[in-house]
């Protein structure tokens, strides 16, 4: 019974003056109250124990909800991320169309070049030989003056057309190395010299960097070790690599060229420098540019597919991806060094093509 209710009882037995009947009916009332008493307090102490259950269900609704709350953000983001990725794989495509497209246009006008330029090679050469059957004949004439000033004469047309076929000559060649890049192959490796390749290829880069939007002035340094030799190379592919290097050599080079364009005391001078070497049996290919580098941030993606830091489609993001792609299907690896703001450094070694039959 409850405590006060007792007391009352208690109480109640030492007042003389109430009958017994009044005594009986007031500790039955008492009785009735203890009852209802109790049942209250059942009724609180299961409401309280209601309560803090539904406040246990309830943090951990909450809790649920928050997670399903930040699942369905990072759904979003991956959603999100993945139509940003699709838009720039669509980009990509459209790009990729667009230079294949260019691909097969540089193909059509390097073959219609090289049959004027076939000429103008052929008959350099045969006018060379035609002024050294003249030098034979004159050497059977007598002296005089109107002799010598013909061999005088001759000479400066012989010396001339020298220069005209040795243009000629490297007009041939940059005309072939761009049949054979856009030739699409038949991914057959042939022995080719290494040296000639990178010389050919960063000229090639260098002179369409010249030729293209924003061009700069680039320091080219070529350090090629004579005894490299040669390795299995498919040239079609290969040459895309030292193109791509030396394309965002050249980029980089630009890049922090017109950041220091506001600086009185610039004296920064874009340099790109070619070295080849061997390595352990295999053949080293160096390409360093003292550009912009590339950042920690981005080092672990840049031969990621579509990664690309350049604006709008200017970039494809396929560059050094192909590049690494190729490099690894002729059983070579691509090593990657940078500093930021200091430039940075790309070695691939390749298997040398072995001396024995």
């Amino acid at each position: 019974m409850n405590v006060h209710l007792q007391n009352i009882l208690d109480n109640l037995q030492q007042i003389e003056q109430l009958s017994d009947e009044q005594k009986a009916a007031i500790t039955k009332a008492v009785k009735d109250a203890d009852k209802e008493i109790t049942i209250l307090e059942f009724k609180l102490d299961r409401t309280e124990k209601v309560k803090r259950t539904t406040s246990v269900l309830l943090e951990e609704t909450i809790e649920e909800l928050e997670l399903k709350r930040k699942d369905i953000e990072e759904a979003n983001s991956a959603l999100q991320k993945s139509l940003e990725d699709l838009k720039a794989a669509q980009d990509q495509l459209v790009q990729q169309e667009k230079l294949a497209s260019l691909g097969q246009l540089t193909a059509g006008i390097a073959h219609e070049i090289k049959n004027p330029l076939n000429f103008v090679n052929n008959f350099s050469e045969l006018n060379k030989e035609l002024i050294d059957e003249v030098f034979e004949e004159l050497e059977n004439m007598p002296p005089s003056d109107s002799k010598e000033e013909i061999i005088s004469i001759l000479e400066d047309v012989k010396s001339n057309l020298s220069k005209v076929l040795e243009h000629g000559s490297r007009a041939d060649r940059i005309v072939k190395s761009m049949l054979q890049h856009s030739r699409s192959g038949d991914n057959q490796k042939s022995a080719q010299e290494v040296n000639p390749l990178i010389r050919e290829f960063v000229n090639l880069s260098y002179h369409g960097m010249r030729a293209g939007k924003n061009p700069i002035q680039v320091n080219l340094q070529l350090d090629l070790m004579e005894d490299v030799g040669e390795a299995d190379l498919i040239v079609e592919d290969f040459s895309r690599v030292i193109l791509n290097i030396c394309n965002n050599a050249f980029d980089s080079m630009r890049e922090k060229l017109n950041s220091q364009s506001q600086n009185e005391d610039n004296d920064y001078e874009p340099t790109l420098r070619a070295h080849s070497s061997l390595k352990n049996g295999k053949i080293l290919i160096e390409i360093k540019d003292n550009g912009t580098g590339i950042p920690d941030t981005i080092r672990e993606k840049i031969l990621q597919p579509f990664f690309t830091t350049k604006k709008g489609t200017e970039g494809t993001g396929l560059g050094l991806s192909i590049t690494h792609d190729i490099i690894k299907a002729h059983g070579g690896e691509l090593q990657i060094e940078s500093k930021e703001g200091e430039g940075a450094l790309f070695k691939i070694l390749i298997p040398q093509k072995s001396n024995e039959s």
